[in-house]
């Protein structure tokens, strides 16, 4: 390799760790992290939202959203008057979601300083999270509706989801299906479209149940009645 193409390699290199580090940057701050986190339910907030789930100023709620919107964390959606920020794409949110993992195992090895309702049902951005998302995965794939490997739905699978009436046609470049970590229970949930399809359907068919502000999802008795019926999940 000639001189010319090492001092290339090595710019693009150095370019690449110095946006990484700039995006470090970026989120190393606890409110910042409290404003990330808390648009992990996948909605968009108001900065007075923001502003009190961070318990922060409105003043700093502004420096704090125009920086992670500079650094691509954030998206800023204007309607009328109002603005709404939301996490920039699934990609970052798949990223806090691996760090909530690696920061769950190393300093906090016991499951009781997390709330009890979090380890349960939670929303991972778009889809499903928590226990009962890593029981009904194990689920789709011990009854052969979903691959082995999480990349896609078998046939069955298929016909199982279309009875039920969850969308199985992607409207989005995304994965249509893929295997999603779970932080705290360290096995795979569903993600990618299917996913957040599945998650829709359950909120849709008030299998669930979110709560305003928080990551928290209600499994309703329906939902209960249903998941057991369906996909042999038990409480």
């Amino acid at each position: 390799m000639s001189k010319q193409n090492n001092l290339s390699v090595v710019s693009e290199s150095y370019s690449q760790e110095t946006d990484m580090a700039a995006l470090a940057a970026a989120m190393s701050d606890s409110s910042r992290m409290k404003i990330l986190c808390a648009l992990m339910d996948g909605r968009a907030w108001t900065a007075t939202e923001l502003s009190a789930v961070a318990d922060i100023s409105a003043s700093t709620t502004s420096a704090h959203l125009s920086r992670l919107v500079k650094a691509n964390l954030l998206m800023c959606l204007s309607q009328g008057r109002h603005r709404y920020f939301r996490l920039y794409n699934q990609s970052i949110a798949s990223l806090l979601e691996s760090m909530m993992g690696v920061t769950f195992q190393t300093s906090n090895p016991s499951r009781s300083k997390v709330p009890e309702e979090l380890l349960k049902a939670r929303t991972c951005y778009d889809h499903l999270a928590g226990d009962i998302a890593v029981k009904l995965y194990d689920s789709l794939v011990s009854n052969g509706w979903l691959e082995s490997d999480g990349s896609d739905l078998t046939s069955k699978g298929k016909e199982k989801f279309l009875k039920l009436g969850v969308c199985l046609k992607a409207k989005t470049k995304r994965k249509k299906c893929c295997p999603c970590l779970d932080w705290s229970e360290r096995k795979y949930h569903l993600g990618g479209f299917l996913g957040a399809s599945l998650l829709e359907f359950l909120e849709m068919h008030h299998w669930i149940e979110r709560v305003p502000g928080y990551r928290e999802v209600i499994i309703t008795p329906k939902g209960h009645q249903e998941l057991s019926r369906h996909f042999q999940i038990s409480k």
